[in-house]
């Protein structure tokens, strides 16, 4: 009797057991999702976190909101801020892995004395977030350095300091792929920087053959151009691309309206398709006005006058016209970028003076639909109050002023729009045929790692790879 009451209670708690497992909730496909991982210390040190903050606790957070590590600079004694590819001044700042390749990186600080930069260089995932690696997983030799590289201006009216500095350096190598931020501070303040600049490290594993073409959709033909590419893996082994190949598209390096996260259309061996009809489209704008203050002694195509005022050299500017409605015209343009140059003098690094230049654009009563900002890669794309222009009833035009260093200059006027939609067409029109360049970048995880690798770079322009 004994024994049937002890086997009654057995086969009721492995009844009890099954009902418990058969009610747990099931583990599908979608937890292999990939999430990203964020240390309690991360979390109280990167003011980058925005949005719900997951509490420091054990639990699994619902939802935050990671911004991006933009290009920053601290304060507007700091100016001209140059990164590139050691040998041009107008390239990207992107470098092949265990090459002799490197970075040039400048600025000018007008305060005209000396201090004791420093700097250290970060890795990122693709998606512009601090990667899980410890600077010695990625750095061979010193963490840090000074930028001893520092010369004093000459002949200016506007006093400053001239820093450069080249990197990689023997004592500090970069031994992965990948994003990289470069991070300078003061000698006695390392958490706080003044200048923030994006870089990139390549290693080339995957060929990317695209073109540019008219917008596929007929409604958008005439306004939009189409960036179509196929990715060769070159028996370069990627698990899973849809989801471990991150691919991002830029037109002129502009931030505010890059393709992120494209996932490939087909996958046909070691070729991976990215032929869309949307979702790699962007307007094809118009091409960027310019002005020319590399003499400040005559008066270039664009400039109206020049004048000595209170210290400092002031341009004015013809009147721009609004070209939304105009017939396109081809124009020769620099997409954007800015030329340090002066004339007449040695070295432009440390004789090239600043001035006040001084924009008109009219229009008979200020829009209700946002602000109007002058944009380009002189101000890092941003738009901010320094590139903000106000409206003047006296002058029934917007006006602004902006101070810069002497050379060429490319620029544009966008609306930002109550919503905080940018808007490059308003002013500016929109035509598929202006010229622009795009480029196209692939970064890949594989399994197990820690970091995203920067695999595949390609650049393409709308006239020269036209379909």
């Amino acid at each position: 009797m004994q024994k049937i009451i002890i086997y009654s209670k057995i086969f009721m708690l492995i009844a009890l057991a099954i009902h418990m497992i058969s009610c747990s909730p099931k583990i599908t496909e979608k937890t292999q999702e990939k999430a990203i991982t964020v240390s309690k210390d991360s979390l109280l040190q990167n003011s980058s976190f925005e949005g719900i903050v997951p509490a420091l606790t054990d639990e699994i957070p619902k939802k935050y909101i990671i911004n991006e590590i933009q290009d920053s600079i601290a304060n507007d004694n700091l100016q001209t801020v140059l990164i590139y590819k050691t040998g041009w001044e107008m390239s990207l700042p992107v470098i092949n892995l265990n090459t002799n390749e490197s970075i040039t990186f400048s600025f000018d600080d007008l305060e005209g004395d000396v201090k004791r930069y420093k700097y250290t260089i970060l890795q990122c995932d693709a998606n512009w977030q601090y990667s899980q690696l410890l600077p010695s997983q990625y750095i061979d030799g010193f963490t840090e350095d000074y930028i001893a590289d520092y010369k004093l201006s000459f002949n200016t009216i506007q006093k400053y300091t001239h820093y450069n500095l080249v990197f990689p350096k023997e004592t500090m190598k970069i031994t992965k792929s990948g994003n990289y931020i470069l991070k300078v501070y003061t000698d006695d303040n390392p958490n706080e920087p003044i200048i923030i600049k994006r870089f990139m490290v390549m290693e080339q594993k995957v060929n990317i053959i695209g073109k540019i073409k008219d917008a596929t959709l007929l409604n958008d033909r005439k306004y939009k151009q189409e960036v179509d590419f196929v990715i060769n893996t070159n028996n370069y082994i990627i698990n899973n691309p849809s989801r471990n190949l991150v691919v991002k598209i830029f037109q002129n390096m502009r931030p505010d309206n890059a393709v992120c996260n494209l996932k490939p259309r087909l996958v046909k061996g070691n070729e991976l398709d990215y032929d869309y009809d949307e979702g790699n489209t962007f307007d094809g704008g118009n091409e960027f006005r310019n002005f020319d203050i590399k003499s400040l002694k005559y008066n270039s195509e664009r400039i109206s006058h020049i004048e000595y005022e209170g210290g400092s050299n002031h341009v004015y500017l013809h009147n721009d016209l609004a070209r939304r409605f105009k017939v396109y015209k081809t124009e020769e343009d620099i997409n954007g970028k800015r030329a340090i140059k002066a004339d007449y003098i040695t070295d432009s690094d440390t004789e090239a003076d600043y001035t006040y230049v001084h924009f008109t654009l009219p229009y008979d009563i200020p829009t209700v639909e946002g602000n109007i900002y002058l944009y380009g890669a002189f101000n890092n794309w941003k738009l901010d109050h320094h590139s903000m222009m106000t409206y003047s009833f006296k002058n029934r035009a917007y006006e602004a002023s902006i101070f810069v260093k002497q050379g060429y200059y490319n620029y544009q006027y966008i609306l930002q729009k109550t919503d905080n939609e940018i808007d490059d067409t308003f002013v500016e029109g929109n035509h598929s045929d202006a010229e622009n360049d795009y480029f196209i970048f692939v970064y890949y995880r594989p399994m197990g790692e820690l970091y995203d690798k920067l695999i595949g770079f390609r650049q393409l322009n709308s006239i020269n790879n036209r379909n």
